[in-house]
């Protein structure tokens, strides 16, 4: 095998050449006998694997002819080898696999040395097949990285254009035709989470975020939008605390996480509100990180949100109002007292413990308490909003009609100044 136009070398590869059929029915009858995933394989793409086998005969020929045979060539083999193949079956079979597929082929030529060389030429194409077993796998290798790449950069296009659905509010059918070409499996709750992005290559951005919800064990599917990196996550029982552990893909600044919906076609909902909440927080400069998005009602309300309005007015101030038993007058005297309860009591003419009483039942019935001076502060943007969106007459939801004797007698000893908590 000394000279690519010697005649032993010639006829070792005229043997080779004819006995390339018969070495890929080998090779796949061996694949059968000893890897029981290929067996479990449809038809179709275990004669692909045969017709790669045979394309890779072929190839050792022409890989010789070339010189790659010497032991100081550098000749590698070219990675048409695997284009008999369509690019499916590289993502039906793994790079492993492929390995493992290449290690059978291999040991049935080496078997087949004596038969395929010429007199003499046996341990020279012996080492031969041994260069051309480790070349082949690096082409393997070259066409698994490249279509790794070609499916990153697809998916990374498919998850921007179903971030830029869900903040559109596209319908379900758009979302669930583009998260099924993703394998997104909708496990419950799903939650959208909108940061700045730290910046950079927006490939390294998404796979900073997958290898860590990876080690979480939650689904994502994130984009970068401008200055803004958005994430939704799947199957978080704590989108919270999900959230935290997935900071550090986000840059500098407020993180903000829209409300839990029970699966992805909801999920306009809680990127509306991340997002709304995103373009909000700057007014909370010690906003925790992640924050809810609930928590920036005020503040999503001032920058114009309609939707944050409409919650303060209808299940705060709405609430109050049916409350009754005085508890809008009680709150405007304890804000226009500065948060002093004596003050307050003396404005209303009655017992701090009244005031204390009331107080409570606001936190009960809103949420928020008036002795935070964040829930505070909530209110007083609620009873604003309230008084200038005005709604329908809106009157206790327990007239005094209705009460019961012990509810009557309960609602007239609120104003009792005698009354102790």
């Amino acid at each position: 095998m000394s000279t690519p136009g010697g005649g032993e070398l010639s006829a070792t590869l005229r043997r080779i050449e004819r006995s390339a059929g018969a070495l890929a029915t080998s090779s796949v009858a061996r694949m059968d006998e000893t890897l029981p995933w290929f067996r479990a394989l449809p038809a179709d793409q275990r004669s692909w694997v045969m017709l790669v086998a045979q394309a890779g005969a072929r190839s050792l020929v022409q890989w010789l002819q070339d010189g790659g045979g010497t032991a100081d060539s550098t000749q590698e083999v070219s990675d048409e080898v695997f284009a008999a193949a369509p690019q499916a079956l590289a993502r039906s079979i793994t790079l492993q696999q492929t390995v493992a597929l290449i290690k059978v082929t291999i040991d049935v030529v080496e078997e087949q040395v004596s038969h395929l060389a010429a007199e003499g030429e046996e341990q020279q194409l012996r080492e031969a097949v041994l260069r051309f077993s480790r070349e082949i796998a690096f082409a393997a290798a070259r066409v698994y990285a490249r279509a790794a790449e070609s499916r990153g950069a697809w998916d990374a296009r498919l998850q921007a254009l179903l971030v830029d659905a869900l903040l559109r509010g596209d319908s379900p059918d758009v979302l669930a035709s583009r998260a099924a070409a993703l394998g997104w499996a909708d496990a419950p709750p799903v939650a959208v989470a909108v940061g700045r992005s730290p910046g950079g290559e927006v490939s390294a951005v998404l796979h900073v975020v997958y290898r860590q919800a990876r080690r979480i064990g939650v689904e994502v599917i994130g984009g970068v939008h401008g200055d803004r990196l958005v994430i939704v996550l799947g199957g978080a029982a704590d989108p919270m605390a999900a959230t935290a552990k997935l900071l550090s893909a986000f840059g500098d600044g407020p993180v903000v996480v829209g409300p839990a919906v029970p699966s992805l076609d909801e999920a306009t909902e809680s990127a509306r509100a991340a997002l709304s909440g995103f373009r909000a927080a700057p007014a909370w400069p010690s906003a925790p990180r992640p924050v809810p998005a609930a928590d920036l009602l005020p503040e999503r309300a001032l920058a114009g949100d309609a939707e944050a309005r409409r919650r303060l007015r209808h299940d705060v101030y709405a609430t109050l109002v049916r409350a009754g038993g005085e508890l809008l007058a009680t709150l405007d005297a304890f804000l226009a007292a500065g948060g002093t309860l004596e003050s307050a009591a003396r404005a209303l003419f009655v017992h701090p413990n009244t005031v204390r009483y009331r107080l409570r039942r606001i936190a009960e019935v809103t949420g928020f308490s008036p002795l935070s001076p964040r829930d505070a502060f909530a209110l007083q943007v609620a009873l604003t909003v309230g008084r200038l969106d005005p709604v329908a007459p809106i009157t206790s939801s327990v007239p005094t009609q209705t009460m019961t004797p012990a509810t009557r007698k309960t609602a007239q000893n609120e104003d009792d100044p005698r009354r102790s908590l």
